[in-house]
């Protein structure tokens, strides 16, 4: 039997290996596939093209963001490194204005169930594009197997809203929590050595309490009030209900479900949220009949295959017409070269250099999108756009959803600036953070010793405590950056640095509250900051130039070559499935619960002073 036993194994063994041997081939035969594939579709370069009648299906997937988040091509093709899921706002109010105008669109069909995020302020934006394409008496048909708080903002600017039977509207209305690590960090023996100016100033109460101070619970209640209340009017005055009926169908739910038997569709219908309540099929063969079209199917082209058409149909452009550039500056703001998605000091500021080599551009337009960074960051690029000025050149700023902190500072110096109601900017004020975790290694029996030629040689190394000849220095130079930041700011807005601090210290505004303060201009989405570079520049005719940073040719190819690799593999095995309700609650509940923490490592100022506002959650 011992004799036998290896010839067992030899034949186990070599059986195992020609099935590795055939997985290998089998995954280069599909690589080889997919790569072909997506050659293929490159050069082929098909575009839907848009039918004689019929219309714009709209399906915001993901998250609305004014920026994409980068994701690196090559990773993401040989590692299959997913991209979040995101929607440029841009896209869709570019979609929803050509339509407006385009005689073969005749309706839009808003599907809003593949968008899982967005702050109220890029809502209002989508939705003023939404009441632009009504006044052409073309309808909008909303469709959804349920409807939470930002889908149900969209789909109330349509013409006929539909659910599923089984579907619900589900509207809670805002709130501001967070956790605090105050007695944990204590157990774990870490000291986290805080600096800061401005009593609202909160990004580092987390760290330092275990709980809410009462000033920043009255502020983000001020706060969330003006949100809310512009969430509420709109969405009554858009489906015609009563003032104060949104609070009544969050307040009274259990009463409401009641007497709609337990059915939450029903309830919304009762309340006049829906019009209708009807299955897929339902609503398949309504819009059948609305907007037929071939083998039963109704005419439509979606967001993508729609612009690309327009975008070919416009590409050529009178070059000699004079431009705006419009610069998006989303994420939080870094140090030195950051991918897009983050707001790199150096990328800015060599995108904004390299405008005013161009003779063409004769206004720039900022969008911001970011609740700050790097103190050390925010101010290369405020040079940056400086130099830009004395050139010249008028730079207006346009806030999206956030526009704070160091995403003020880098906005306070502009020819003018313009904010939605809802968006949140101000939070002036300044921290830093150095934590150490001396006393933390010491009760592990690890202990940090030697010699140095001065009080702060080794300041910097974690496993040793910060002495008070550091902590003085380090708080004065936050101090210094609190008073730079008020004279920044008085200057840009013609006024004095005391009038600026009763409105400063870390305190955040929405933006109907940042225009009465005098922290902007005018309240304005995108295309009216468009219009006033315009204006400042003299400009009647002009194109709009949306500046962003440029891959390398290679990283572009295979980003084109990826994602037609992503297209293929739909068709192939088709969406996949989505996470169950429970996993994803519990994903983003650990990120929020981590979001404190994760901040000390994302953020690189090379002093350790932020202008960071962690209270900007839109």
């Amino acid at each position: 039997m011992s004799e036998k036993k290896p010839g067992i194994i030899n034949r186990l063994f070599g059986l195992i290996g020609k099935i590795l041997t055939a997985i290998r081939h089998l995954f280069t035969l599909v690589v080889v596939i997919l790569l072909i594939s997506g050659l293929t579709q490159i050069a082929s370069n098909s575009v839907q093209p848009i039918p004689e009648e019929g219309a714009l299906y709209l399906a915001p997937s993901g998250v609305l963001v004014d920026q994409k988040t980068f994701v690196d091509p090559l990773e993401q093709l040989v590692y299959q490194n997913t991209a979040p899921e995101e929607t440029l706002v841009r896209d869709i109010v570019d979609a929803v204005d050509y339509a407006q105008d385009d005689p073969r669109i005749t309706h839009i069909i808003l599907d809003t169930d593949y968008m899982t995020g967005a702050s109220l302020s890029k809502l209002q934006e989508v939705g003023s594009a939404l009441k632009r394409f009504k006044t052409s008496d073309k309808p909008i048909i909303a469709v959804a197997d349920n409807y939470d708080q930002n889908q149900y903002f969209l789909a109330a600017h349509a013409d006929t809203i539909m659910l599923n039977p089984l579907g619900s509207t589900f509207i809670t209305g805002l709130s501001s929590y967070r956790s605090y690590f105050k007695e944990a960090l204590d157990k774990l023996s870490v000291t986290v050595n805080i600096f800061r100016v401005g009593q609202y100033k909160s990004a580092v109460e987390p760290l330092m309490r275990n709980s809410m101070s009462t000033n920043v619970k009255e502020e983000s209640k001020v706060l969330l009030d003006d949100l809310w209340q512009f969430y509420t009017d709109e969405v009554e005055a858009l489906r015609e209900l009563d003032a104060g009926a949104i609070n009544t169908y969050v307040n009274e739910a259990p009463n409401l479900l009641k007497a709609s038997s337990g059915n939450a569709g029903l309830m919304a219908k009762d309340f006049g949220l829906v019009d209708s309540l009807v299955s897929r099929s339902e609503i398949r063969d309504y819009l059948n009949k609305e907007i037929p079209g071939e083998d039963n199917q109704y005419n439509s082209i979606d967001m993508g295959n729609y612009l690309a058409n327009k975008r070919i149909e416009s590409i050529n452009l009178d070059d000699t017409l004079d431009r705006v550039a419009v610069i998006t500056a989303s994420g939080d703001i870094m140090d030195g070269q950051q991918p897009e998605g983050s707001i790199g000091g150096d990328t800015l500021a060599k995108i904004f250099d390299g405008i005013t080599e161009e003779n063409k551009i004769k206004a720039v337009v900022l969008r911001i999108d970011s609740g700050g960074g790097s103190a050390f960051a925010s101010e290369i690029i405020r040079d940056a756009i400086s130099r830009v000025q004395d050139a010249g050149l008028p730079v207006v700023v346009s806030m999206s959803s956030v526009a704070a902190s160091g995403g003020y500072w880098i906005a306070a110096e502009a020819d003018s600036i313009l904010a939605l109601p809802t968006t949140i900017t101000g939070s002036i004020g300044v921290f830093g953070i150095i934590p150490t975790i001396d006393q933390s290694l010491a009760k592990l029996g690890i202990y940090s010793d030697g010699v140095g030629t001065s009080s702060f040689a080794g300041m910097m190394n974690i496993d040793r405590p910060l002495n008070e000849h550091v902590k003085q220095v380090i708080q004065l130079s936050v101090d210094d950056i609190y008073a730079r930041f008020l004279t920044l700011v008085a200057e840009g807005r013609n006024s004095t640095t005391e009038e600026i601090h009763k409105i400063a210290q870390g305190r955040v505004w929405t933006g109907n509250q940042a225009l009465e303060n005098g922290l902007i201009d005018q309240l304005g989405d995108l295309d009216d900051a468009i219009s006033v570079a315009a204006e400042l520049a003299n400009l009647d005719n002009y194109e709009v130039d949306f500046r962003r940073k440029q891959m390398e040719p290679f990283e572009a190819f295979i980003s084109q070559l990826n994602a037609n690799i992503m297209k293929t593999l739909t068709k192939l095995v088709g969406q996949s499935d989505q996470i169950s309700s429970s996993t994803h609650f519990i994903h983003q509940y650990a990120e929020k619960l981590a979001q404190p923490l994760l901040q000390l490592e994302r953020l690189n100022d090379p002093k350790g002073i932020y202008l960071y506002c962690e209270k900007c959650w839109q």
